[in-house]
């Protein structure tokens, strides 16, 4: 299967069936094989009809599907439409943020099969049942330099997910905290993670939603450094990629990069 994507990111596979944009001059030939858009955001809607109209030039079969028009997502298949070494073992998630699409594009939370992969990209993998995370991470156990880059919801860590960090061998723990409301659980998070170090302690922080000021966004920001976590800033982008003015951004340039906010030769551990 053709694979196109209108934007090539960190996750695009990188197989020769992977192609990022219009159609190239050495192209496989068509034998009425699929050849499948992929778009992830509702920003890249346009790009991926008009790449829908380039690639049916050459293609008889060509579709577009994706996030951005509301796949619910079925069974993982490693590789295919995000790079290998991902994997994702669960669909949906119980929460209902207003400002995630996660919820209501795939539904409530529902295991997969596990497929094996150091980088965990679930939307919400506590929220799936005991045996389903105790039996990713005994997937895990063989994997080197596991990535949770989907997040761990800070309002449901607790102590025996502690106990299974300790089985096997991680470089990144991502958490989130999208609004001050989440401080609390974050803190409580902290204490659960103490004696990890801080290199290892990530946090998507969302900024700009609603009516929050840049002044909010940078205290909550600088308050999940405080706990212990290297926060991540993303600002809010909505359906429709919303423009944000150049003082919004500095704060998301500064607060997505360490080396920005970070003091010189830094290297503490919670609890020290």
């Amino acid at each position: 299967m053709i694979r196109v994507f209108p934007r090539k990111t960190k996750w695009t596979p990188t197989d020769e069936l992977v192609f990022v944009g219009d159609p190239p001059l050495f192209r496989p030939k068509d034998d009425g094989s699929a050849v499948c858009i992929s778009c992830a955001f509702t920003w890249d809607l346009a790009e991926a009809k008009r790449l829908l109209r380039a690639w049916s030039q050459f293609y008889s079969n060509v579709t577009v599907g994706g996030p951005a028009l509301g796949d619910p997502g079925g069974e993982f298949t490693a590789g295919q439409f995000i790079k290998p070494g991902v994997t994702i073992t669960s669909r949906g998630c119980p929460k209902r943020c207003p400002w995630c699409f996660a919820w209501r594009r795939e539904g409530d939370i529902r295991t997969l099969p596990i497929v094996a992969g150091h980088i965990v990209q679930d939307n919400n993998l506590l929220a799936c049942p005991r045996k389903h995370v105790e039996a990713v991470f005994d997937m895990l156990a063989d994997q080197r330099g596991v990535v949770f880059s989907g997040g761990l919801d800070v309002t449901l860590v607790s102590d025996w997910h502690r106990d299974l960090l300790e089985t096997i061998r991680y470089d990144e723990l991502w958490f989130a905290c999208d609004t001050r409301q989440t401080l609390p659980a974050l803190a409580r998070a902290a204490r659960i993670c103490q004696g990890i170090s801080i290199e290892k302690l990530r946090c998507y922080v969302m900024i700009g939603f609603g009516e929050e000021s840049i002044a909010q966004a940078e205290a909550r920001l600088e308050r999940v450094f405080e706990l212990g976590f290297l926060p991540f800033a993303q600002l809010f982008r909505g359906q429709q990629s919303l423009a944000y003015p150049p003082d919004w951004k500095a704060v998301t340039r500064k607060w997505s990069r360490p080396a920005a906010y970070r003091p010189k030769k830094q290297r503490e551990v919670i609890g020290k």
